[in-house]
């Protein structure tokens, strides 16, 4: 596997090892020890899968007092997919970094607790699987507008299906500090 540190502290694509012959191929989706002689997180307490069609875009989401670290993936189709550093303080506020994820290359994208996430469905469809470092609890989610143009977040052409929750999300620069996260030097 090969992995790849992001622009951004904390931020990391995983390209692992794909060996492909006439049959199809075979990969390591995932090795404990692998990731923890990259020092990445191996301890995961939820998995998720979603499935959108072309067009639809996700996020940007995060949770405040259970902050997750995602390890997302594709296992079908093609999305690029978006990290926002939104922690106070941080030398990268307010900054993102993005990855076309797909079942080709089969990358992996690392996203730290601390960051918005949130993706865009550029195949006809894509079924987007990721690894969370701490549960789901939907009382305490938040989001970030996906279109806030102080982020800039290029997405792409083309139409953007996005929930009504997700419509009305605040950009970053309208939200109440106190539910924002804290940078810390070592996250």
């Amino acid at each position: 596997m090969k992995v790849k540190k992001a622009s951004i502290t904390g931020v990391i694509i995983i390209r692992p090892d794909v060996h492909q012959d006439k049959r199809g191929y075979f990969f390591e989706s995932f090795k404990n020890s692998d990731f923890e002689v990259h020092g990445l997180p191996t301890h995961f307490v939820q998995d998720n899968q979603a499935k959108s069609s072309r067009g639809v875009l996700r996020g940007l989401h995060y949770q405040l007092n259970h902050a997750q670290g995602k390890l997302v993936w594709v296992s079908a189709g093609s999305v690029l997919d978006v990290a926002v550093d939104i922690r106070k303080g941080s030398p990268t506020f307010g900054q993102y970094e993005s990855a076309v994820l797909d079942d080709k290359t089969h990358t992996r994208f690392y996203i730290p607790p601390g960051f918005a996430h949130g993706y865009y469905v550029l195949s006809e469809s894509a079924t987007f699987q990721y690894k969370c470092t701490d549960l789901y609890y939907p009382e305490d989610e938040y989001g970030i507008h996906w279109n806030d143009p102080e982020i800039g977040i290029e997405w792409g052409i083309g139409d953007k299906l996005v929930s009504e929750k997700d419509a009305v999300l605040p950009r970053l620069d309208e939200m109440d500090l106190n539910f924002l996260p804290q940078y810390r030097k070592n996250n």
